[in-house]
């Protein structure tokens, strides 16, 4: 669960004063031939590794992005993981179990890949758990089990729409990470929509309900695709460095246009009034997102914010002990290995 273009500054409170900005200093003959490799491998779509040079700013944007979202995704587990012990069946269970795993194993792939760019684990999730990096959208409550629906279908096709030009990005074990998690969080739409389905077969209680889930997470999914275009400046160094394939607004658009025709088959009316088909387009029009919404969310003050961030800081200080074991236990098999070797 996780948007592209969710890559923005970790603290606001880093941010330089407005004003004249440093002129970068000129490069060397030594560098410029390596920029000119650099440039000359993502013009012809190839794939930049851990060892190979890469500007700074390069390496920095990647190091933001990766972890916000690996962050991201396991932050996301915890709105479905609620419902694990509240799941309507055995089978609906084990589903979920299923899904929650695949996202904190989606995290795991992540900070693997932001790893070989210079930065540890530890930093990341310090920065995470003191509330200093960002992490995308999953600060709502899941209200009941029609939410853990609509989360599949619509949050994961978001991501899904999002993840998959990650797969073609100039970081090689970025792109490689983006090839399995985007297997994984194509079921997890599906099942999402199948859930969806059943309920939308039962009662009209059962119905109601995911009538408003898509009420209360449809424009959360908009915005999910981040700012629109004019106003999401880095977007055009992202997309030059390869990182970034298509901006925030095609994007979102095509989501509109896929989700539309689902919405009818499922039989839910999707919230917002100005949403029609435009024959000269020939794409959906829609109304306006509420971007001071997204920024408070982002910035740390949505509904869900300080309950998550708590519940990740509780699990990790919690398992100190399961790390603290495996440490013991490599270093254990480590004096081992030396005295055989010995």
């Amino acid at each position: 669960m996780y948007t592209q273009s969710f890559n923005v500054p970790d603290d606001a409170g880093d941010a330089k004063p407005a004003g004249l900005k440093a002129v970068p200093a000129p490069l060397g003959e030594a560098e410029m031939a390596l920029q000119a490799h650099f440039d000359a491998v993502v013009d012809a779509d190839g794939k930049i590794e851990p060892r190979d040079w890469m500007p700074e700013g390069y390496r920095k944007t990647l190091v933001r992005q990766i972890s916000q979202h690996a962050h991201s995704e396991i932050v996301g587990m915890l709105p479905e993981g609620n419902w694990i012990s509240r799941a309507p069946s055995l089978k609906r269970k084990a589903i979920l179990i299923a899904k929650v795993q695949d996202e904190g194993g989606h995290g795991l792939y992540l900070y693997s890949a932001a790893e070989t760019l210079g930065t540890s684990r530890d930093q990341m999730l310090d920065g995470l758990h003191s509330g200093k990096a960002k992490y995308s959208y999953f600060n709502y409550p899941t209200l009941n089990w029609a939410d853990v629906g609509v989360i599949g279908w619509l949050v994961d096709g978001a991501a899904i729409m999002n993840q998959i030009p990650l797969c073609r990005c100039s970081y090689g074990p970025y792109a490689r990470a983006m090839i399995r998690v985007c297997k994984e969080e194509s079921f997890h739409q599906r099942q999402g929509y199948e859930a969806l389905l059943v309920m939308m077969t039962g009662t009209p209680e059962q119905k109601a309900m995911v009538q408003d889930a898509v009420n209360r997470w449809w424009w959360k999914c908009l915005a999910m695709f981040g700012p629109p275009d004019a106003d999401s400046p880095n977007s055009a160094q992202g997309m030059r460095w390869g990182i970034k394939r298509i901006s925030n607004d095609d994007l979102r658009q095509k989501f509109v246009d896929a989700t539309v025709p689902q919405a009818e088959v499922l039989g839910v009316t999707l919230p917002d009034p100005d949403l029609q088909w435009n024959e000269t387009r020939g794409h959906y029009d829609y109304g306006q997102i509420d971007w001071d919404e997204f920024w408070a969310v982002v910035n740390g003050n949505g509904p869900c914010n300080k309950e998550r961030l708590a519940t990740r800081v509780k699990a990790w200080n919690d398992g100190q002990w399961v790390r603290d074991a495996a440490m013991a236990h490599a270093a254990k098999q480590q004096q081992r290995s030396m005295k055989e070797a010995a």
